[in-house]
């Protein structure tokens, strides 16, 4: 994302020229847009005109519209926003108050008006526009006859291609159908690797299975670019990183990012940090449950107390709708960040954020054990009787 222009007032308001470059920063500005916002972009609108004679024509003309922004339309697999709202401002082809959809796209500019920007939206184009946060992971994730290849962005998970062959089974005497099965299967991962990952970009490409299909998988692989003598995969065989999962399944990358090997060679991207703090929060639940809230009542109540050391709080809660919720997810976030305490905001789009959305989407560990809320008000009911 490249920031052109940021015109803030005092109060927070004002407006922020922006350009997105590559497919993620659609969906940061996403995040970005809510109902309320002003959005002022080029756009490309079907007007009718009358010629002399009284002929009706229409044609398609390319204007700027500035829209009141209503609706939000995101496709995570396209990486396509449409924002549709009402004509704000003055137009030659659009009247005041008329309905109009505009589609964000890649290389065009767009002007983002807001009443208040709070610090999680500030933060957001802070991050967009770092050239470091960038998909720098990929994985390759197997089992005989199912693969998913997809890149781990800061931000999301892309699945950029599925590869799916029967395999039949192995034969006593026979083994023939089942081996050339397989081979047709590692090509076609092979061509899906070289298709969908930019090596210039990733440094880290993990190739998790069960069993030992990934080691077969890697052995054809290397075997077939010393003979077709695929410079590509040979100069980048380092970045190949064997792991084991349980399946081939989209979902079994949580566990992957899990595994210490992996976590090490990966130490310095957010998706790793964020599967991290997870599986902290998880052990802390299991065996310090004081140490674990998770529910918006119950973080605030330890939030109250100084006692958060991590929180970890999913991006789809600050795309509410509703001002005041939101202002509150905002505000409890901003008050960690004073008390010393680190906030980890998760992709609603990566698997971890996915999980985190199970838990309410509000987590936290602790410093030091707090009392449950529940325990609490049973006392006080009591006390009351």
């Amino acid at each position: 994302m490249k920031l052109v222009r940021k015109d803030l007032e005092k109060d927070n308001a004002g407006q922020v020229t922006l350009i997105p470059e590559e497919p993620e920063d659609m969906w940061h500005t996403y995040n970005l847009l809510q109902v309320g916002d002003s959005l002022r972009a080029s756009t490309i609108r079907k007007v009718q005109t009358e010629s002399a004679t009284g002929s009706v024509g229409s044609n398609r003309v390319r204007t700027t519209l500035t829209l009141c922004v209503e609706t939000i339309d995101f496709d995570s697999q396209a990486c396509q926003l449409r924002v549709k709202g009402t004509n704000i401002q003055e137009n030659e082809y659009v009247k005041m108050g008329a309905y109009h959809t505009i589609e964000l796209e890649p290389n065009r500019q767009f002007t983002l008006a807001k009443k208040v920007w709070d610090s999680v939206v500030l933060e957001r184009i802070e991050q967009a526009c770092d050239p470091a946060w960038s998909a720098d992971v990929a994985a390759v994730v197997m089992q005989e006859g199912l693969a998913h290849v997809c890149l781990v962005t800061p931000s999301m998970t892309l699945t950029r291609a599925k590869v799916e062959v029967n395999i039949p089974r192995k034969r006593k005497g026979n083994c023939s159908q089942h081996d050339r099965a397989l081979e047709r299967f590692y090509e076609q991962v092979v061509q899906a690797i070289q298709r969908h990952i930019n090596f210039e970009v990733v440094k880290c490409v993990l190739v998790a299975s069960p069993g030992f299909v990934r080691e077969q998988f890697c052995d054809y692989m290397f075997q077939q670019a010393v003979k077709t003598d695929n410079k590509l995969l040979l100069e980048n065989r380092s970045k190949f990183l064997q792991v084991h999962s349980s399946s081939g399944h989209k979902y079994a990358l949580k566990e992957v990012l899990c595994d210490p090997a992996v976590t090490s060679r990966l130490s310095d991207t957010k998706a790793a940090g964020e599967v991290k703090a997870l599986d902290d929060f998880y052990k802390m639940l299991q065996h310090e449950p004081d140490r674990a809230f998770y529910g918006l009542k119950h973080v605030e109540k330890a939030n109250e107390a100084m006692a958060i050391d991590t929180l970890l709080i999913s991006d789809e809660l600050f795309r509410h709708q509703d001002v005041a919720t939101r202002a509150r997810y905002v505000k409890l976030v901003d008050s960690v960040r004073e008390n010393m305490g680190t906030v980890r905001i998760f992709s609603s789009l990566h698997v971890s954020g996915e999980q985190l959305g199970q838990l309410t989407g509000v987590a936290a560990i602790l410093r030091f054990p707090v009392a449950e809320l529940s325990d609490q008000e049973d006392e006080s009911s009591s006390e009351e009787d």
